[in-house]
């Protein structure tokens, strides 16, 4: 049975929060000064338990272990949302780390870009072959609007080979990563292994009426499109819950109101609408009901709607033997307080899995809460996920 060194993984879990520390989390958003300094704090830590670290020409971070294999794949992702948490990525780049400095012969990564400052899991894209020279040269920051090339020339990236995976080298790919939701903490439970990450699917809904005077125009003659969208998010909120699974969410994470004064009834309202869930039967059917509610909306306002599907991703399961040997070391170290579970969030590891046999595993969450610097997560839980995913590891490298 591989031997963590628990306290030594701690430890540079709370080195690694110093850089960019925020409040009690941390801001190191991706290519930042602090980013880049993390990274290559992690190229020595890599050193130290013996990898060979290389950063790309998109800022992943690789540390290859020089044994014969076979190999994992460990990692995660270490540049934050703004703001953020200390854990969030962090948690399970470290542990790959503690693995490698186990005698485990893991390569470790950390993955560019996974909280999408410049297009979203660009670095794990990337290393599967799915981004483009095109892409990067149209991507931009979405928060100040920078190039992703000028980030990259500015970050010293420029010009860099971009890492691809190594066809037959990696037997499979694994995430640790914190729960970002309640269900561990509220069961009392300490371990939750990741049966399948759920797909995301985006929409733009545009909605066109009529821009006009806030007191000159009558109720009866008003084309409003702030209220089409308010009432047709209402109309959402009603139906979505008689066709989602039990852990399907909908968020409406945008509503821009054009032109947005408070005298001025809005002529157009941009709605930005998602909805998630591991089941594709599920997504199917939240689909055609987002398209039922556009289009009732169209019979009934006097604006206008149009539905635009941004993104639809596919979910991505879990390996069954990764999950097995997961399930079986969490057993070990923690009986009776481990659980299978859905992710709710995006990781680097759903696209992993289009090329590797993925797996997660997931520490509880104090509260629930991540984005935000308030995050958290007992060190005791952490020590025992990281045990059990060497564990873990080891048994499905035996297998």
């Amino acid at each position: 049975m591989p031997k963590v060194d628990t306290a030594r993984f701690l430890a540079d879990l709370n080195e690694l929060r110093q850089i960019g520390a925020y409040k009690t989390g941390v801001h190191r958003p991706t290519f930042s000064p602090e980013d880049m300094e993390s990274r290559r704090w992690l190229m020595e830590r890599m050193r130290e338990c013996g990898l060979e670290p290389t950063m790309d020409g998109i800022g992943n971070v690789i540390g290859r272990h020089q044994s014969a294999g076979p190999h994992l794949l460990v990692g995660s992702h270490i540049e934050s949302q703004n703001y953020a948490g200390w854990l969030d990525g962090a948690l399970g780049v470290m542990a790959g780390v503690a693995l490698a400095r186990a005698g485990l012969p893991v390569d470790v990564a950390a993955w560019a870009d996974e909280e999408g400052h410049y297009g979203g899991f660009i670095g794990s894209r990337s290393f599967i072959g799915e981004l483009s020279d095109a892409e990067i040269d149209r991507l931009t920051n979405r928060y100040h609007g920078k190039p992703l090339r000028q980030a990259l020339q500015e970050a010293g990236l420029a010009g860099l080979p971009r890492i691809a995976m190594e066809p037959g080298r990696h037997k499979g790919f694994l995430e640790l990563h914190i729960e970002q939701g309640t269900q561990l903490e509220g069961s009392g439970q300490r371990v939750g292994v990741v049966t399948g990450i759920v797909a995301i699917w985006q929409y733009r809904i545009t909605i066109t009426g009529m821009q006009d005077h806030a007191g000159g125009t009558t109720m009866a003659e008003r084309r409003d499109a702030g209220l089409t969208a308010v009432r047709l998010l209402a109309m959402l909120d009603e139906r979505m819950p008689m066709v989602c699974g039990p852990r399907s969410t909908w968020t409406c994470g945008r509503i821009a109101l054009d032109p947005g004064a408070s005298s001025i009834i809005p002529g157009k309202a941009e709605v930005l609408f998602q909805f998630r869930d591991v089941e594709e039967t599920v997504l199917a059917r939240m689909a055609h009901c987002l398209e039922a509610c556009v289009q009732e909306s169209n019979r009934r306002e006097r604006c206008t709607t149009v539905l635009e599907a941004m993104s639809l991703s596919k979910p991505a399961l879990c390996d069954p033997a990764m999950q097995a040997a997961l399930a079986g070391a969490a057993e070990q170290f923690a009986p009776g307080a481990w659980r299978h579970m859905p992710s709710g969030a995006g990781h680097d590891a759903q696209y992993l899995a289009k090329r590797m046999p993925a797996a997660m595993l997931f520490s509880p969450s104090i509260g629930g809460i991540s984005h935000h610097w308030s995050e958290d997560t007992k060190e005791e839980d952490l020590a025992l996920c990281v045990e059990v995913l060497a564990e873990g590891a080891a048994r499905y490298l035996a297998g």
